[in-house]
């Protein structure tokens, strides 16, 4: 059960850090200032959410290494995050996109791990909550405003649901490890998670004007098990130069 709750810690920080640095990439590129400071302020609302889950996974493993080291010292196949989240930014559209599907399964996720067994969980759970409540709230709005909006907003969105669709398997889909949890109390139900996630994108995506695709098949990648798309080396690349470079300094 251990080994089983460090990989479901990791999934779950791996995810929200890596969304996190995507989101952090529209810096200086963000349509406006206000969406600019928006989706800074969820960035780090997801990096903070990370530290906190990575946190208890380097408790866990007890091998020495921190939450900084598990982010910033292990390679593109030690990391268990979602393959929808390592995705590339694209337009807005497809930003808006990644974002709503993964928060609509995140407060889910959440919603459910407040109720752990495990008070750790529970607490963490609890107060990223808060936070994903707003996420959710934003992303949803964007993507009915986006959809119901213009012409060409609304073939941006439709373009935007075809690319990144196939990656939301694993958002419906669990595994044995998150079975066996779900079954001691720690863990979220995933079938209810699936059912939850899937009202809420079908209600989302019909007040957007956006038609409800069919049920993501079999994917043959699997972030949970470190089968990544190739994107995920570029952001580690790019995201754990300076660690790597100079490892041990100091501010």
């Amino acid at each position: 059960m251990n080994d089983d709750l460090i990989q479901y810690l990791l999934r779950l920080g791996d995810s929200a850090l890596i969304q996190g640095q995507r989101l952090c990439e529209w810096c200086g590129n963000a349509p406006a200032l206000e969406e600019e400071l928006a989706l800074m302020n969820v960035g780090l609302d997801l990096i903070g959410q990370a530290r906190n889950w990575l946190e208890y996974a380097a408790q866990l493993l007890d091998d020495g290494r921190t939450a900084d080291d598990l982010a910033f010292g292990r390679d593109e196949r030690a990391f268990r995050n979602l393959l929808l989240v390592e995705q590339p930014n694209g337009d807005y559209a497809v930003t808006m996109t990644k974002q709503f599907l993964y928060d609509a399964w995140h407060l889910d996720v959440l919603q459910q791990l407040c109720g752990s067994s495990d008070e750790r969980i529970a607490g963490i759970a609890a107060k990223a909550l808060k936070e994903v409540t707003y996420h959710l709230r934003r992303s949803s709005e964007w993507v009915q405003r986006l959809g119901d909006g213009t012409e060409e907003s609304h073939k941006r969105m439709l373009a935007a649901i075809e690319q990144v669709w196939r990656f939301t398997v694993e958002l419906s889909a669990g595994d044995e490890i998150e079975q066996r949890l779900a079954e001691a109390g720690i863990g979220a139900d995933h079938n209810k998670v699936a059912q939850a996630w899937l009202a809420q994108v079908s209600q989302t995506l019909t007040l957007a004007t956006l038609p409800v695709p069919t049920a993501a098949k079999h994917f043959y990648l699997s972030g949970r098990k470190g089968l990544h798309t190739e994107h995920l080396g570029f952001i580690l690349a790019e995201m754990q130069y300076l660690p790597r470079t100079y490892p041990n300094a100091t501010w």
